[in-house]
């Protein structure tokens, strides 16, 4: 089961914090794809949701809406969106050494950005967090500057849209697609009865 995001998507944090508890609640396990949405945005042709004239006011009163029923903390961010490639960065180096840790930090960075208001964009914020996590924020800086972690965030972002991934959050299961927070109860119902 692949959950593929963008640290800026709203909708990609609401879902953040019922993912992982959905996949094992069938035994799955989840995999985070962090990504960028711009170049998605890109290739199928889309503008980003808050640039759509009456969807993005739609959309905000909708995330503030999501937020209530989910329970989960949200307030709009401001600067947003952002550019989210530190913390994919900083993600992917350490879900290459410790892949539990770094949904941690992944859920601490969504909190960070949506539900105080912290500038995740900022190489020094995201090593704030990590540190906060018990990461060392050298090793984070790092991460964000080493070619390697580019280069892999390229290649995840590159392979995401090659194979059919538009928007966020985007899961994969079995090979089946589904958008949208929107999605998760038809991800269970997909889980639970094996497809349809």
């Amino acid at each position: 089961m692949d959950f593929y995001f963008d640290f800026s998507s709203p909708y990609a944090y609401f879902a953040s914090t019922r993912i992982d508890a959905l996949a094992e609640r069938f035994g799955r396990v989840c995999r985070w794809r962090p990504m960028l949405l711009n170049p998605a945005f890109q290739a199928s042709g889309n503008v980003r949701l808050i640039d759509q004239p009456m969807k993005g006011a739609y959309a905000r009163h909708d995330w503030d809406r999501m937020s209530r029923l989910m329970q989960v903390p949200y307030a709009f961010p401001d600067p947003f969106p952002v550019s989210t490639v530190a913390a994919a960065r900083a993600f992917w180096w350490l879900d290459s050494i410790d892949p539990i840790l770094a949904k941690k930090l992944g859920r601490a960075l969504f909190h960070g950005y949506f539900a105080e208001a912290r500038d995740i964009s900022q190489r020094d914020v995201v090593a704030a967090i990590g540190a906060e996590q018990g990461i060392d924020p050298a090793q984070v800086l790092g991460a964000v500057d080493d070619p390697v972690w580019k280069a892999k965030l390229r290649h995840e972002t590159e392979g995401a849209i090659a194979s059919g991934v538009f928007g966020a959050p985007f899961i994969v299961v079995d090979g089946e697609a589904f958008w949208g927070v929107d999605r998760l109860w038809m991800v269970g119902e997909w889980l639970e009865r094996g497809g349809w």
